[in-house]
């Protein structure tokens, strides 16, 4: 674990060339995705920050102003500083920048999505499990050929209706090569986000 690079993070050597981004969710931390990460991906290097916004004194990446309801200046800004980050991680730590993927859940897949947006050349690819649209680009990116994988609950309260379908737009129109799956489950991550995970990552 390291306090450098302007982010608490933790770092665990692979041996396969690649590299497994990691982005928790609501209230978790550096630790929080490691041992689903070490299943889904063997072997992978894995860059695991904390987020650095407090909300009642569970980390985030992002502020929100409500449930649902994202600060977008503070997500374009924060998603900012993620890219310079993983800038500074690669460098430190010899990463393949053309084999890092990220791996986001919840707030976690929302900071990866509007860094994708903003930052498309930070990350090759991103695995967002049930992410939001963090906000409608005003800029063309390109992000041709770059794989993403979208994982929705069919049940989760916290998904508008039409923003499955409107994430999976917006990174289509811009070139990525997308697989979106609607499972049913609720926000809470199943047996088939871990299955359809692992089987997206064998391919990228």
């Amino acid at each position: 674990m390291s306090g450098d690079l302007g982010f608490i993070h933790r770092f665990e050597p692979g041996d396969t060339g690649n590299t497994l981004l990691l982005l928790h969710g609501t209230g978790g931390d550096e630790r929080d995705l490691i041992g689903l990460a070490q299943e889904l991906a063997p072997g992978w290097a894995l860059l695991s920050p904390r987020g650095k916004v407090l909300e009642n004194g569970m980390p985030r990446f992002f502020r929100r102003l409500a449930e649902g309801v994202f600060d977008v200046a503070d997500l374009k800004a924060r998603a900012e500083e993620l890219a310079q980050f993983i800038e500074a991680a690669i460098e430190h730590y010899r990463i393949d920048r053309t084999r890092l993927f990220a791996l986001g859940y919840s707030n976690g897949a929302n900071i990866a999505a509007g860094m994708m947006l903003l930052r498309p050349d930070a990350i090759a690819g991103a695995a967002l499990l049930r992410p939001m649209v963090p906000f409608e680009p005003d800029a063309p990116v390109n992000l041709s050929g770059k794989p993403v994988l979208l994982l929705f609950g069919r049940l989760d309260p916290l998904m508008p209706p039409g923003q499955s379908a409107r994430l999976e737009a917006l990174f289509t129109e811009r070139g990525a090569k997308v697989e979106r799956h609607v499972l049913p489950a609720s926000h809470g991550l199943t047996q088939g986000d871990v299955d359809l995970t692992r089987n997206w990552l064998e391919t990228v």
